[in-house]
């Protein structure tokens, strides 16, 4: 599916109040948890264009590795002095250490709140049994919530899920039952199954259907978010609760100012008169700003090369500040390259070029010698990131034999790795 945004019709939106505990999400958007995307430099990208509304959730964390304490887990649930809420997504297969990361997280106020993976589609996850493998498995999926909910006390505890592992094993509407009954706070449903990955259509069909088996707590749709009308359409055409957003913010953190535009009547994103971003406060974002051009898409941000590049420049030196080190940091942002440079006239040599800088000098030299005036360019919105599929989704020997058995699994199957 794609298309260029156009502006919000009348009426302009629904006016749903997300509620995640005793924390109230308006515009009622999250920020999908992505790994090795969405860590605080990302995440504070996102909060500046939205001017701070909206939930932004950590990348996924494995409980084993919280509970052990690895290094590269500590530093990935670091939150920024400015993130209220702080939210974080916790993977794990055992209930017991998924119980014992909870408690972890209340005890030494980690975070205020908590979100349960079992959406991942990746084989190390699914092969032994996590992500959208595990919610199969019923009675370990209503263990691993009730551990979690019991520990967790006063913080609101949500999970993320797919419609099931391929179209012959669908479980999220008995998966959603079951999160209702154990306390769960809300749903997020990404309307695939394993088995498409991120191919194929989204089916928000699927996300009406749970909204209606699930009225008692609210549900969240995710798939096929390109655009901040889109969302508007997801909630308007399902009604759902709210919407999580992933790919679709890819090289865009300023889709958030977006969807406070069309959410958010009168409201023009993070913008100031000049069209620079600003954060809450309403301080210029230094580097950053994603004008609003084009007198009709009012709010919505159409950056010119130049204003992409600024944050690009910005990104790039957030995660260097995060890292504490130069080098990894520009490594770190070459992934984010091709996301950044959708649609413009960059060329494949210059984009070779940008994907192997390792120094900030290095970045500054190659993204002045662009052509900085172009414009947003169309082909710029749509689909980014993974668009593939897979034929079989990769299980434990037997696992599908019996979907309430909870044998085999191992102490292996607790990743001692964050990610996913």
């Amino acid at each position: 599916m794609t298309q260029t945004p156009q502006p919000p019709q009348t009426p302009h939106q629904p006016r749903a109040q997300l509620r995640i505990g005793p924390h109230m999400v308006q515009p009622p958007v999250v920020l999908a948890p992505m790994a090795g995307i969405t860590n605080a430099p990302f995440r504070t990208l996102c909060r500046e264009f939205s001017g701070g509304k909206g939930l932004f959730v950590s990348e996924m964390i494995t409980t084993r590795a919280l509970v052990e304490r690895d290094a590269k887990t500590m530093r990935l649930i670091h939150f920024d002095g400015s993130e209220k809420p702080r939210s974080i997504q916790l993977y794990g297969v055992d209930p017991m250490t998924v119980g014992k990361a909870v408690q972890m997280i209340v005890d030494e106020d980690l975070a205020d709140h908590i979100d349960l993976n079992f959406g991942c589609p990746v084989p190390k996850v699914t092969r032994k049994g996590g992500g959208s493998a595990l919610p199969y498995k019923r009675h370990l999926l209503r263990s691993i919530l009730r551990e979690a909910v019991t520990a967790a006390g006063p913080l609101p505890v949500t999970m993320k899920m797919r419609k099931g592992i391929d179209d012959d094993h669908i479980t999220f509407l008995d998966a959603g039952r079951i999160a209702v009954e154990e306390g769960v706070t809300a749903i997020a449903l990404h309307g695939r199954t394993a088995a498409q990955h991120y191919g194929g259509t989204a089916d928000w069909d699927a996300i009406a259907r749970l909204k209606e088996a699930v009225p008692e707590i609210p549900v969240l749709g995710n798939g096929d978010i390109w655009s901040a009308d889109d969302a508007v359409r997801m909630m308007r055409e399902t009604g759902c609760d709210g919407v999580v957003v992933g790919r679709g913010c890819l090289g865009r953190p300023w889709l958030f100012g977006d969807l406070v535009a069309a959410f958010e009547p009168g409201q023009e994103g993070p913008v100031d008169g000049s069209g620079v971003a600003v954060d809450g406060s309403g301080a210029a974002v230094s580097g950053s700003g994603a004008a609003v051009s084009g007198s009709d898409a009012p709010g919505y941000a159409r950056p010119t090369l130049k204003e992409v590049a600024a944050v690009m420049r910005r990104h790039a030196e957030l995660l260097a500040e995060w890292l504490e080190d130069e080098e990894r940091g520009v490594i770190d942002f070459r992934k984010h390259v091709a996301w950044y440079t959708k649609g413009f006239s960059v060329g494949s040599e210059m984009r070779k070029r940008l994907a192997i800088t390792s120094s900030l000098a290095e970045l500054d030299a190659l993204l002045a010698g662009l052509d900085l005036d172009q414009e947003w360019p169309i082909g710029a919105d749509g689909p980014r990131g993974r668009t593939s599929g897979r034929n079989r989704v990769v299980l434990p020997d037997g696992w599908l034999d019996d979907p309430y058995d909870c044998a085999g699994i191992g102490a292996d199957a607790e990743l001692d790795t964050s990610g996913g």
